[in-house]
């Protein structure tokens, strides 16, 4: 997110989403929770320590249906030279996730960079799941980066990553309803009047069914 594009949004949906900003200057990460389903009890805005990029981790706490969720987002420090922030971030979030409230649960989406070996040397912890493995690895979820089909950088080779991630935690206390990932989509995907996608990612769109434990 930048400046501009904020205001922008705030003319026009203050009054249907609260804003939830990781920043205020350069780009930053931001949340929009609507307000008729969510309640927000609590945020936070969490700096990665050693980033070189002003990278953080954005949490809020809020209320869905009378349970209680964190939801989180992040951008990981980018490009290939920086895979040992990279995975210092990741360890921060998976710890933050996996160490959450049994009565919490817990959901993490954003842009992460991260290439799979470096999530193999992390290691995802036991009580956390990545939802498109979870939902079978769909073959038309795998990239979210990908500069074949996506024309909006000009890059001189042409690769595909899965640096877009969703992961899970399931609350863990008795009686508490379980969120249960039901499908997953790329959004993003057509161009704009203006000739260009609406970013040079591709969005993820999740749905999730709730069952009582």
């Amino acid at each position: 997110m930048v400046q501009a594009y904020m205001r922008f949004m705030h003319k026009r949906l203050a009054d249907t989403y609260t804003f939830i900003e990781g920043g205020r200057e350069g780009y930053f990460t931001m949340m929009l929770l609507k307000k008729s389903r969510l309640t927000l009890l609590d945020s936070q805005n969490l700096f990665f320590p050693n980033s070189r990029m002003m990278r953080n981790l954005l949490v809020a706490q809020v209320l869905f249906r009378g349970q209680k969720l964190w939801l989180m987002t992040s951008h990981f420090e980018s490009c290939k030279a920086n895979s040992v922030e990279r995975m210092r971030q990741l360890r921060l979030v998976m710890k933050k996730m996996s160490k959450a409230p049994d009565d919490v649960t817990v959901l993490f989406g954003g842009d992460t960079n991260l290439r799979d070996y470096e999530v193999a040397t992390v290691g995802i912890p036991s009580n956390v799941c990545d939802l498109w493995e979870q939902l079978g690895k769909p073959e038309k979820c795998r990239y979210t980066w990908d500069t074949v089909a996506n024309t909006n950088k000009e890059i001189p080779f042409k690769c595909h990553f899965r640096f877009d991630r969703v992961y899970l935690r399931r609350a863990t206390q008795d009686g508490i309803p379980q969120l249960d990932p039901h499908n997953m989509a790329l959004i993003g995907l057509e161009k704009l009047r203006c000739g260009l996608f609406t970013s040079d990612h591709w969005g993820i769109y999740c749905t999730f069914s709730v069952k009582q434990k």
